[in-house]
């Protein structure tokens, strides 16, 4: 029997793109599979869209807490499949992907394909991804700098057991959960793209701008990571 995937996507006013990241992500999906939607009470038509797919995969959850690593616990928290893989709501799939990881994910438990930079309207600003985010394997250097994009990240259902609940004051999920990978399980990234990764807005310059975060905060967040960590696993 085939491994069931859940596609676990946070929404918030995602009108303008969620239907053409749900027709790359369903295309991909089989009967069984499973898209779970986590809402943070959009004001827009989010959800009027996400209906008219009148695809019984896709099942919609509005969560109050506006908080984007909240949203996402929602949405993973209601998975049921065996495969996990996040997925923004304004990127686009690139056809294979799911095929790839599935692959992978036989004996990996996490996988982080690359993927291409694009604009709105999906112009390539930038080939790899990776080549800013220069990913690689290993807990040590990865809680100096978080190397995980989540929407190019998939998992499997040990993982996620391990990495729920998330802890309080997360500084972001896909830190978190590719940590407790590396712990539990063995990583696998992939140098080929998978994914349209679109900039738009504010979110344009975030490849080149230096973070925001001082360095007392960075200390802090890295502290509170490690102290997350030992509390679940060795205590």
């Amino acid at each position: 029997m085939n491994p069931i995937v859940s596609v676990c996507i946070a929404t918030y006013n995602g009108e303008k793109y969620i239907r053409e990241q749900l027709e790359s992500i369903l295309s991909q999906l089989s009967a069984n599979d499973e898209v779970i939607i986590s809402d943070n009470c959009s004001s827009d038509s989010t959800g009027a869209v996400i209906d008219s797919f009148n695809d019984s995969r896709i099942k919609f959850h509005t969560f109050v807490e506006r908080n984007v690593i909240s949203n996402f616990e929602n949405a993973l928290s209601r998975a049921t499949g065996d495969v996990i893989l996040l997925a923004d709501q304004d990127d686009v799939w690139m056809v294979g992907k799911v095929a790839r990881i599935m692959r992978e994910l036989e004996i990996f438990d996490v996988v982080m394909t690359d993927c291409r930079v694009v604009d709105e309207q999906l112009n390539v600003l930038h080939d790899s991804l990776f080549e800013f985010t220069k990913p690689r394997v290993g807990i040590l250097r990865n809680l100096v700098k978080n190397p995980y994009t989540g929407c190019c990240m998939a998992f499997n259902r040990k993982v996620l057991d391990a990495a729920l609940p998330f802890p309080k004051n997360l500084p972001m999920h896909d830190w978190w959960i590719g940590l407790v990978g590396e712990i539990v399980g063995r990583v696998k990234l992939i140098d080929q793209p998978f994914l349209l990764y679109r900039r738009h807005g504010a979110n344009a310059s975030t490849l080149t701008m230096p973070s925001s975060f001082g360095w007392k905060k960075k200390i802090a967040m890295r502290v509170g990571l490690i102290r997350n960590l030992f509390g679940r696993f060795v205590l």
